[in-house]
């Protein structure tokens, strides 16, 4: 078997045919192409070392890319676990199917709609429940209605329609099963739609007078109980504040506490394969971010071991765990909160008026350098980050980098290969040793942030689709600019920036970038050498173009490598293997900067 690569790809276009075809270097490697009950492709690789199928590449990329995956009335939401879901009024038509995770027997009504049915009582109709954020349905009938009071009253006469969304002064219509909805990824292009429900799913008029009524009464109740209420929640409120201290700073919370904090967890931050994360607010109006944990098996003992090893991790360039909490199943973390988010929502976000100018990204890269060097290097223990990407690094007030998530791969365990094949955007920054299931060393990270620094300079992912079906490989063309005499290094620049940028540093951390991204783990530098390069004490030199790479731009039309997102970007880099100068050929003597 060649080093870190498993297979040897063939594409073959002429006149009369065009076709794909795989083999595998090795006879011990076992590989299956399988096609789920979704209708997703799935090419997987057996993992002798974690006993389990290794997802390679997939086909669409995510399960709701698969038309109807979720069935009628299923909505799919590619951040959420499972991907499938019924609308408020509806429940899975086969539970067996769906605890099975086959979702394409959809949702049924829980109660049957009013219009046309003889048997529905007099003065009742239907109504309809909004979902937001959505990305609607297939097949909307498009109908003549100048606004959306109108276009509901449409619907609701015509017994057959069973959604309705008025957007953009054009009113859209649906009949019979809904199809395809998903739920919006980001929430920047959702659309409001309308599901029509019998009217017994809401509550009735008279209902609503019995619970004035009786909050009325109740209300003269709770009046007298203020003050014993009171007290109660500022005593208890010490307690929330002050936590119980297991070591150092690192604080042990209840889970009703942290519960309290976030308003029973309803201000969602985001979220990835180790878990959601949420805002609360302590009772000393302190702003934390509050990680529910996925996947967790281990014992408490153990649990509280690692968790008080991360908690005494700190380093300027890393997230700081304030606390943990660990009840039964329940394991959640806690940590100061990033008010401005993640690196990925300000460098892809169109709608995003602020942009990072060069001086910050340059000084964003040499942070997460920073970071990363600590962990690989100046921890007891080195610590693998395993999961390096914009989404897990996070800035706070004074846009200073913080990497995330860091020492969760131990945490998770063996697990974690499971996970990674469920972290949307991941599988893009994944090193070539990942596909092979070989021991992962500390350059995995450095490929990962090889990659990440390459949509630090551009501003956009690395893999991009052009209208003629082909795939544009930022990478790619970095290596070929830095390669030629006269490369043009500011066309590199995220286009917003105009060109305003330090020519010295823009090549300096693009070769760092394609060092970082070399084929074989031997040949990619160290974090401590590329905190050097980037303080300008260590030069760098040219890089040689990954082969990964070359083969890459020999095919950029093959279908099997286009991907609109990040998330499979990097995968035609572990088709090949190449033999170069080893990781200390990356720099040249040390030399102050001039």
């Amino acid at each position: 078997m060649r080093l870190n690569y498993i297979y040897n790809f063939s594409y073959v276009s002429n006149e009369n045919e065009s076709y794909f075809t795989y083999s595998v270097y090795s006879s011990t490697v076992i590989s299956r192409f399988v096609m789920d009950d979704g209708g997703q492709i799935q090419q997987q690789t057996w993992s002798e070392s974690t006993k389990a199928w290794f997802l390679f590449w997939s086909q669409p990329k995510t399960p709701c890319e698969v038309y109807a995956y979720c069935g009628a009335f299923g909505s799919c939401n590619t951040n959420s676990q499972p991907y499938c879901n019924c609308p408020r009024g509806f429940n899975p038509k086969s539970k067996g199917d769906w605890d099975s995770e086959v979702f394409s027997g959809g949702c049924a009504r829980a109660k049957n709609l009013q219009c046309g049915n003889s048997s529905a009582v007099n003065g009742k109709s239907d109504r309809f429940f909004p979902s937001y954020i959505m990305k609607l349905p297939a097949n909307p009938q498009i109908v003549a209605a100048g606004s959306a009071q109108e276009c509901e009253s449409t619907c609701l006469t015509n017994c057959s329609c069973t959604a309705y969304a008025f957007d953009g002064g054009q009113c859209s219509a649906w009949s019979g099963d809904l199809l395809n909805m998903q739920q919006a990824a980001d929430g920047t292009d959702g659309k409001s739609i309308y599901i029509r429900l019998a009217a017994s799913e809401f509550s009735s008029p008279k209902n609503n007078k019995g619970i004035v009524l009786g909050g009325v009464v109740g209300s003269v109740v709770i009046v007298s109980l203020v003050a014993l209420v009171l007290l109660i929640f500022l005593k208890r409120r010490k307690t929330v504040k002050m936590g119980k201290a297991v070591e150092g700073s690192l604080m042990a919370f209840g889970y009703r506490d942290l519960q309290g904090a976030t308003k029973n967890f309803s201000e969602k931050l985001g979220g990835g394969g180790f878990g959601s994360v949420f805002k609360g607010v302590l009772p000393d109006s302190s702003v934390i971010a509050v990680k529910k944990l996925d996947s967790i098996s281990q014992g408490e003992k153990q649990f509280r071991s690692e968790v008080s090893t991360i908690g005494t991790i700190q380093h300027v360039n890393l997230v700081r765990l304030r606390g943990f909490c660990s009840e039964g199943n329940k394991k959640l973390l806690v940590y100061d909160y990033m008010p401005n988010g993640s690196l990925d929502s300000l460098l892809f976000s169109e709608k995003n008026s602020k942009v990072l100018d060069w001086k910050t990204r340059y000084s964003i890269a040499l942070g997460i350098a920073r970071g990363l060097n600590y962990l690989h290097e100046k921890c007891r223990d080195c610590i693998i980050h395993c999961d390096i990407k914009p989404e897990n690094i996070l800035l706070d007030a004074q846009l200073c980098p913080k990497v995330a998530d860091f020492g969760l791969a131990k945490l998770v365990g063996r697990d974690f290969s499971r996970v990674l094949t469920t972290m949307r955007g991941t599988r893009g920054y994944l090193a070539p040793e990942w596909i092979s299931g070989v021991a992962i060393t500390a350059k995995a990270d450095v490929y990962s942030y090889g990659m990440m620094i390459f949509e630090v300079v551009s501003g956009r992912r690395n893999s991009e689709q052009s209208e003629d079906g082909k795939v544009k490989f930022f990478p790619s063309y970095v290596a070929s600019q830095i390669n030629q005499e006269d490369g043009d290094f500011l066309s590199l620049l995220d286009h917003r920036l105009e060109g305003v940028a330090d020519l010295e540093e823009l090549t300096r951390i693009c070769k760092v970038a394609c060092w970082c991204i070399q084929d074989e783990e031997t040949q990619r530098p160290s974090m401590g050498q590329i905190v050097q390069i980037l303080e300008g004490v260590v030069n760098v030199n040219p890089p040689p173009i990954p082969r990964s790479l070359r083969v890459f731009d020999c095919q950029e039309n093959i279908v099997f490598f286009t991907e609109s997102s990040s998330s499979q970007s990097s995968q035609p880099q572990s088709h090949t293997s190449t033999a170069s100068t080893q990781s200390k050929n990356t720099t040249s003597n040390t030399s102050p900067r001039s």
